[in-house]
């Protein structure tokens, strides 16, 4: 099938990049290539590398910017993590680079593809792998976890408020034999959560589908160990975008962010700061960038994202 995905505050991310034609720009979770596409619109000199850890994102947004893959160097693709971007685009010999941007969660394209197991709207085996070179599964945390870490998997990444009783749900199901599909899933959770509560709050298999998708590819920690590193990689005045669609991504950022910008850990009573610990930056997103009606209606996915934007120092701050 074709990789279809749907870039969300497209155009509020590329202008929050404030793009230099000679620049060089890291797109982290290249997807589809949207974001990618259009930075490279706006590049004369500049460069691009874009990573994604999954091999048919890879393929597709390779066919997409074939006209610039084509032209010499001007774009990079890597099979990677974007945990690992710092030391891949420093392998490729640059030290430094004038934008990035992370567009988090899942695909469109990879919930539609009913093989890949994102979706409860497709009978199909229990998988979530973004990267298929890994060996853990969502069926494997489905089967294999203890309940207890089952509970605080779909309670913290889902939010999920019946995550107690569908976690006992999911136990008692698997000592009967494996649970092997989403379907299988989709019964259990539905089995677990009272009837006039579905009726009020879209499907009931969406929040925990959503947790057993970040548990299985460690959406968070890897996160939450990335952000600095990356922000160590930007070159003077270079921006940092990133566009999340869970309120535990967006508190992860927004603390990153805040932290980079005041790093200091003197007690609020010291007159001035002696731990020495230096801004490597800006905020420019007091409050994150919202997707408009409009987007919200064309394009549902949108509904949560929300877009925070740092700029690293520039050389010629104090």
């Amino acid at each position: 099938m074709e990789f279809r995905h749907r870039s969300v505050l497209l155009e509020e991310t590329i202008e929050g990049l404030n793009i230099r034609p000679d620049g060089i720009y890291l797109d982290g979770t290249l997807g589809g290539g949207g974001h990618s596409s259009e930075i490279l619109r706006r590049l004369q000199n500049g460069r691009l590398i874009g990573i994604d850890q999954d091999e048919e994102a890879l393929a597709a947004a390779g066919k997409r910017l074939s006209e610039y893959t084509d032209a010499g160097g001007q774009v990079t693709l890597i099979r990677d993590n974007y945990c690992n971007a710092a030391e891949a685009v420093r392998a490729l010999g640059i030290t430094g680079v004038d934008g990035i941007v992370l567009d988090l969660g899942v695909s469109s394209w990879q919930l539609d593809n009913a093989q890949r197991g994102f979706s409860y709207r497709y009978d199909a085996p229990l998988d979530m792998r973004m990267d298929t070179r890994q060996t853990l599964t969502a069926r494997d945390i489905v089967n294999d976890y203890p309940e207890s870490a089952l509970y605080q998997v779909i309670r913290d990444y889902g939010e999920e408020p019946f995550a107690k009783n569908i976690a006992k749900h999911i136990v008692q199901a698997r000592q009967r034999g494996p649970v092997e599909t989403t379907g299988q899933l989709n019964e259990l959770i539905s089995a677990a959560i009272p009837a006039k509560i579905q009726k009020k709050g879209g499907h009931p298999s969406k929040r925990t589908f959503q947790a057993l998708r970040i548990e299985c590819n460690r959406e968070l920690e890897v996160l939450k160990n990335s952000i600095d590193g990356l922000i160590g990689l930007l070159n003077p005045g270079g921006r940092f975008c990133i566009i999340t669609f869970h309120s535990l991504e967006d508190r992860i950022v927004k603390t990153a962010f805040r932290r980079n910008e005041n790093p200091c850990t003197c007690p609020p009573d010291f007159p001035v700061c002696v731990c020495g610990k230096e801004p490597t930056g800006r905020v420019i997103t007091r409050k994150p960038v919202l997707p408009t009606e409009e987007e919200m209606e064309e394009n549902p996915r949108s509904k949560s994202a929300k877009l925070r934007i740092f700029e690293k120092s520039g050389a010629d701050e104090e």
